[in-house]
């Protein structure tokens, strides 16, 4: 079947804030430096032996399978309808187990920047919600009525997350230059179980570059334009991580930021120490804007998965139309957004709310990895064997390392139990949805 005709409104520099949007996530940085200056080494391995094998798969399979869909075109291009479908399923609700764990972060970690008036709200559960259906839905709807609008929305995210980078680095040197560092800069990381689920979030961290190939007819000459961005946005990510992640650590020690706050603990200690109390309230922005362009760039880019896959008719075909007037596939940007919401409530049940970010981040981490393995499978289809073997082999550390706890975990066997049931509720349902259609 012959796919409808999206727009294409994506040039490099576009194409490169939107990639930028979507692989740069600042939520993973104050996790990184509580991990200790070991971190950064662990950027750079992954930037190595994940992000580069991405880069070149993504690139290789761009070109031989063109158009909208990216990995579902892929994987059913080399395995089949089935492994097709099961791929973009798993990955579709990797995304979907995303949103709730970003937008709990962003607006957490933004309402606590703002100062000490608006901190407690950061572990009330009511604003949380509300602020986080509000952050998702504000994103969603802007890219709901167009790319042309839409993109604004991942523009303004990138270049926030350039900002924060820049502002940040800026506050360290001057911090560095005048009381020295706090921490010392020990680039040797620290290899026990207590960190192992930090790992699996390093790498995952350096994810979503594949979300850019999605967007491959809605792009400006893609043969050209989609390797420039991605590997123009894939070396800003691995610059901002390990810049970012060595500034807090020149602020704070690793023992006095949390996974949560410690933006807004950086914040507090470099406007003390440069007495510029305009800090804190500007990172609370940059951090809020970021998040909001991450919500548009993902969800944009994920929603062309069941886009492509209703022209196949492996879904409704409904999921296969295109707004007559604003040219998207509205039908999936809403599903997205209803089933992120439904995650978003469902999964705070039955713990606090600390342990249910973390039980989000685990499940959003193992659907968010199977993909990889066919990613990686393609690729090696297409002749990119050394790309495959390192995509792999990271992409088997970070399932292994996703399922164990870390010290928020009160309940073990919860937390395991709604793994295992994610996982299988995941799959189980791919296989039903894919049996009704064939």
């Amino acid at each position: 079947m012959t796919m409808p005709e999206l727009r294409r409104e994506l040039g490099l520099r576009d194409l490169t804030l939107f990639a930028i949007a979507c692989i740069v996530g600042v939520r993973w940085v104050p996790a990184a430096a509580h991990a200790g200056p070991g971190s950064v080494t662990l950027w750079l391995l992954a930037a190595v032996f994940f992000v580069a094998p991405l880069a070149v798969a993504v690139g290789t399979l761009s070109v031989k399978y063109p158009g909208a869909g990216g990995l579902y075109l892929w994987t059913r291009g080399d395995f089949g309808p089935w492994h097709g479908f099961l791929c973009f399923w798993i990955y579709w609700m990797g995304i979907a187990f995303w949103f709730p764990s970003a937008a709990v972060f962003y607006m957490s970690v933004g309402i606590s920047t703002l100062g000490p008036g608006y901190a407690h709200l950061a572990d009330n559960r009511t604003y949380l919600i509300a602020a986080s259906l509000a952050g998702i839905w504000i994103a969603l709807g802007t890219n709901l009525i167009g790319m042309k609008i839409g993109k604004w929305t991942e523009n303004l995210g990138g270049a926030a997350t350039w900002t924060l980078g820049i502002l940040f680095a800026a506050v360290a040197f001057l911090v560095f230059s005048r009381h020295g560092s706090a921490t010392r800069i020990d680039i040797l990381p620290k290899w026990n179980w207590e960190t192992a689920s930090f790992w699996a979030t390093i790498a995952y961290a350096m994810t979503g570059l594949e979300l850019a190939a999605l967007m491959g007819a809605e792009i400006r000459d893609p043969k050209r334009t989609l390797p420039r961005a991605g590997w123009i946005a894939s070396g800003f990510a691995t610059v901002f991580y390990s810049a970012l992640t060595i500034a807090l650590l020149v602020l704070l020690r690793p023992d006095q930021i949390s996974e949560m706050n410690g933006y807004a603990e950086a914040g507090e200690t470099a406007g003390r120490l440069l007495s510029a109390a305009w800090l804190s309230p500007a990172i609370a922005i940059m951090v809020f804007l970021a998040g909001i362009g991450q919500f548009g760039g993902l969800g944009t880019a994920v929603s062309r998965l069941p886009f492509a896959v209703g022209v196949d008719k492996l879904l409704p075909p409904v999921f296969g139309r295109i707004h007559p007037r604003w040219g998207t596939p509205y039908v999936s940007i809403l599903v997205l957004g209803a089933v992120a919401s439904l995650l978003l409530v469902a999964i705070q049940l039955g713990d606090t709310m600390r342990a249910a970010y973390h039980a989000m981040v685990s499940l959003m981490v193992i659907a968010g990895f199977i993909p990889y393995i066919y990613i990686f499978a393609s690729a090696w289809v297409a002749g990119r064997r050394l790309s495959a073997v390192c995509g792999w082999a990271v992409t088997a550390l970070a399932l292994i390392c996703s399922v164990v706890p870390t010290a928020d975990v009160n309940h073990v066997w919860l937390f395991e139990l709604k793994l295992a049931l994610g996982t299988a509720a995941v799959i189980g349902s791919a296989w039903l949805v894919y049996r009704r259609k064939v």
